[in-house]
């Protein structure tokens, strides 16, 4: 292939069709599907993320946190809705990818929802041995590292074969079937949401609103150096900030739900909806929980690892920590289906396509799963479970969820504002684009009511810019400067990229009425949520951005040796001519 072959073959896009065959069974109602996103999501973090971030990062603005956090994975939420509506096929954000921005950028998405979904699974299945184990004094742990020690550095302290257990039973759970394991899902999610309303109205029998006003001198001196500066906000507006970086991650998980396009029975209806139902519901748990446990005990003396097993105890209500530790391990039991639930269908979806090796999209004739995708892939998280410690396998899991949600939200954008073959005429003959037309369109001033090239065009270079100068203006804040750099460096940032939103705005868009679901207030919301992921993504240490360019290194090397020979584009746009075989690739219309 020459350079002109291969940057065309990057840049190959899916066309959108309705063909609503699959080969995969279509088993799945929208209370499965809202069951499937709030199991998946609302897990171990609703017993542990609200205590431990209340103690040493908000105090009880804690809630503020999770409202921040909330807002920001709704963005992204509503994107992934429009986009269920628009491509009801599995494979979530690499299919949305691969559709609108072209097969490079959708293979990088796909290999690193690869990384997120086995890091995930394996983060659940260690984080469930090591909460089993410390109900029983860390007995197993004890013995494994007395003897079968793993004295390396990057590595766990000892095997974790509990770990190890768990993974391939749920992969054993989904390679049985999608309708049984999602049974059992729904019961595990009814048992989590019934301890979290139990929780909650316990606790709120117990709750004291005087632990949201406490002064700092009423704070005991042993823990007032640690305790900020007491109050709603002991840390101010910049801990609720640095609590929502931490609270967006406890959303993480419900864009499972649209990895499941080709198995639920009206994707284009249920997707949509059920991924905004668990939505509203993960917040209100979060939100509810975060309330009761800052008003039943003081911030300061919150129990970092296990909160309400702690206050209850504190507050005189054993039975009640019980029943929370019983909720904390059905809501693990879902999280590790959820977690491990889209990974073998990002790998069909690939594999369907011909970027990844092809034999991962073998459908078995009984279960209708991708058995093959379902075990390796299950081997794989079962391996990194037993070996890594569970701060290792945490660390990976924010870059790449952050880096879907901002392609979504990019694909969206770009479908509002692509072409649809109109041509801008002046007394019915076309209008050549030159430097002034250009200018004049930045801001409509040619008053086009449907897409042209030209706007289109606009549209793509605007979102390219927004991308680079929200980059650049986030990595400039955390530059070390003076309070009038700094400040001049973001005046300066907000001004570019409010002047891109502006051309944006101006921009004519698609009609999308046919869709059962559309974004509202683009292109703000989109907008919002590309600026907000990009944000937090700038928030994380260069050992997390080192440990992804290394996957992302392994990816290329398997899509150029082998996926952009055996895609199915350029499979499909080969045709035999006199001297052999010409190759003609589909591109993208940028």
């Amino acid at each position: 292939m020459g350079c002109a072959r291969i940057f065309s073959a990057l840049r190959r896009c899916k066309q959108l069709e309705d063909d609503n065959t699959t080969q995969l069974s279509r088993c799945l109602g929208l209370i499965d599907l809202t069951a499937l996103g709030v199991g998946s999501t609302l897990g171990l973090g609703v017993y542990v993320l609200a205590g431990a971030v209340a103690k040493t990062v908000a105090g009880p603005a804690v809630t503020l946190s999770f409202l921040v956090a909330a807002i920001a994975s709704a963005f992204a939420g509503l994107c992934y809705a429009e986009f269920a509506a628009r491509v009801p096929k599995a494979g979530s954000a690499y299919v949305y990818s691969y559709v609108s921005v072209g097969e490079f950028v959708a293979f990088t998405i796909g290999w690193n929802l690869i990384l997120e979904y086995v890091i995930g699974t394996a983060s659940v299945a260690k984080g469930m041995a090591n909460y089993v184990d410390s109900l029983c004094n860390n007995t197993l742990a004890n013995t494994m590292i007395s003897i079968a020690p793993i004295n390396i550095s990057f590595l766990a302290d000892y095997p974790d074969f509990f770990a190890f257990t768990l993974v391939l039973l749920i992969t054993i759970l989904l390679a049985v079937g999608v309708s049984e394991s999602t049974k059992i899902n729904n019961v595990f999610t009814a048992l989590n949401m019934t301890t979290v309303i139990v929780v909650v109205i316990a606790g709120a029998m117990k709750s004291d609103p005087a632990n949201w006003k406490i002064n700092v001198e009423d704070i005991p001196e042993e823990q007032r150096a640690s305790a900020g500066a007491g109050g709603f906000m002991p840390w101010g507006v910049a801990g609720v900030m640095a609590g929502a970086a931490k609270c967006f991650f406890g959303f993480v998980g419900f864009d499972c739900v649209a990895t499941t396009g080709e198995e639920a029975k009206n994707p284009k209806r249920d997707i949509p909806l059920s991924i905004v139902l668990s939505l509203v519901i993960i917040f209100a748990s979060y939100f509810s929980i975060a309330t009761v446990l800052t008003m039943m005990w003081p911030y300061y003396l919150q129990d970092a690892d296990a909160p309400f097993p702690y206050v209850f105890t504190q507050v005189g209500m054993p039975v009640v920590r019980w029943l929370v530790t019983g909720g904390a391990v059905c809501a693990l039991c879902t999280s590790l289906l959820g977690a491990m639930f889209p990974l073998p269908r990002v790998l069909y979806a690939m594999a369907s396509d011909g970027v990844l090796f092809r034999p991962l999209a073998a459908i078995n004739t009984k279960t209708k799963t991708p058995m093959l995708a379902t075990i390796l892939s299950g081997l794989l998280s079962a391996i990194m479970a037993a070996i890594f410690n569970l701060n290792q396998l945490i660390d990976m899991m924010s870059i790449g969820t952050l880096l879907a949600y901002t392609i979504v939200a990019t694909s969206v954008l770009i479908l509002r504002y692509e072409e649809n073959g109109e041509l801008q005429l002046k007394n019915g003959k076309p209008v050549p684009e030159s430097a002034y037309s250009v200018v004049r369109q930045l801001f409509n001033l040619l008053g086009l009511k449907h897409p042209t090239e030209l706007s289109a065009n606009i549209a793509k270079w605007s979102i390219g810019i927004l991308g680079v100068a929200a980059l650049c203006t986030f990595a400039a804040l955390r530059w070390e400067a003076s309070a009038q750099q700094q400040l001049a460096l973001a005046a300066a940032g907000a001004g570019v990229l409010l002047a891109l939103l502006l051309v944006l705005y101006r921009q004519p868009r698609n009609d999308v009425a046919h869709l059962t679901f559309t974004v509202p207030l683009v292109p703000l919301v989109p907008y919002l949520s590309v600026c907000m992921n990009l944000y937090l993504m700038m928030q994380l240490d260069y050992q997390t951005w080192v440990r992804f360019i290394i996957w992302l290194a392994i990816g290329y090397l398997i899509y150029f040796i082998y996926g952009i020979r055996n895609s199915s584009l350029r499979i499909q746009s080969m045709k035999p001519t006199k001297n052999g075989i010409e190759e003609k690739h589909v591109v993208t219309k940028f």
